[in-house]
């Protein structure tokens, strides 16, 4: 029996698309190993059929949806911060840093940076701190407390519109509060909540704080259920009482809850807005006295006759910045006490 040996003609220009056992594989071998479902080489188990485009595959919604509805917008409100444009369109020409210089010279910018700044230092702090009490009470399982804490988080699912008009009929100067303080001979005149700047400012912080209590009382409900109840046990033997375990165990063990919930607070503080404009009217107070910084943008910048879009967008620029340093100042801090 005879065996013959061809030599293998090659064409040139071409490359085989089959490789011999053990060769290298082709350039279109391997383009199609890295698109085309198969067994991956040199992976196990369900390694072996995943791609590496599998996972943007899965994520690609999400990645459209974050860059349509936010890199998008934020990008052109970067762009319009350097130009006239309006509010309804038409032609914008460049006014390069205008905008920022007329910003920065802005009264009322700044009284909206000081109401923004002043919202969040003082409800920062309170909510905190208060939903961390709440979760403490509601923490243990005794008879009845699944209602209280379904009360408690009541107000959350409250639209924050609901909420305003309720407020509005409490505060009013014939509302439940004064007509009640009133009647107990408490004052004689009805205290303006809806008209002095100080008190609609007050009662709007005091909105936020009655309607994010039993959101944040949920975050701390979760930390609470990892700090070791071994802790507080061994601290009571050692004669520890509630004050010193609350500061001394309790707040250690929920520290980074805390981080977590000031960092959301003070991001949702300076972008509050409907709560002003429910208690203090379309104008933001009297005078415009309580507007924040979301509320001075869409007075200079959305107003359809005499808004300015570019500088609008400057505002807006700015607030971006304010909240970027405060969200950088949080993890500085986390970072701080992890180490």
């Amino acid at each position: 029996m005879t065996v013959q040996i061809t030599k293998p003609v090659s064409v040139p220009g071409a490359e085989s698309t089959v490789s011999a056992p053990g060769a290298a594989p082709s350039r279109l071998g391997r383009l199609s190993r890295a698109l085309l479902p198969g067994r991956a080489p040199g992976a196990n188990g369900a390694a072996m059929y995943r791609r590496w485009w599998l996972p943007w595959l899965w994520t690609a919604p999400a990645i459209i949806c974050a860059v349509v509805f936010g890199v998008f917008p934020f990008l052109n409100t970067l762009v319009l911060s350097f130009t006239n444009a309006k509010p309804l369109g038409g032609a914008a020409s460049f006014v390069g840093l205008d905008n920022y210089t007329r910003m920065l010279d802005d009264s009322d910018f700044w009284l909206a940076t000081r109401n923004s700044i002043l919202y969040a230092l003082i409800v920062v702090p309170l909510m905190v701190l208060l939903p961390l009490l709440l979760a403490i009470l509601v923490e243990k399982n005794l008879p009845g407390i699944g209602f209280f804490r379904s009360a408690f988080y009541t107000p959350v699912l409250a639209s924050s519109v609901v909420v305003g008009l309720s407020w509005q009929w409490l505060l009013a100067d014939d509302g439940l509060v004064n007509t009640w303080l009133e009647k107990s001979h408490v004052i004689r005149d009805a205290i303006p909540f809806l008209s002095d700047p100080w008190l609609i400012l007050l009662s709007a912080m005091g909105l936020t704080l009655w309607k994010g209590l039993g959101w944040y009382m949920v975050f701390y409900l979760a930390a609470l259920g990892n700090v070791p109840k071994e802790l507080h046990e061994a601290a009571s033997m050692d004669g520890a009482g509630a004050a010193r375990r609350f500061w001394h165990i309790t707040v250690p063990g929920v520290r980074q809850a805390m981080m977590l919930v000031g960092t959301l607070t003070g991001i949702g503080s300076l972008r509050v807005f409907t709560e002003i404009y429910m208690l203090g009217g379309s104008t933001g107070g009297p005078g415009g006295a309580d507007r924040t910084l979301p509320f001075y943008i869409r007075d200079v910048g959305l107003d359809p006759l005499t808004g300015n879009a570019g500088y609008g967008s400057a505002v807006s620029v700015a607030l971006f910045l304010l909240t970027l340093g405060l969200t950088l100042l949080a993890q500085r801090l986390t970072k701080e006490d992890d180490a």
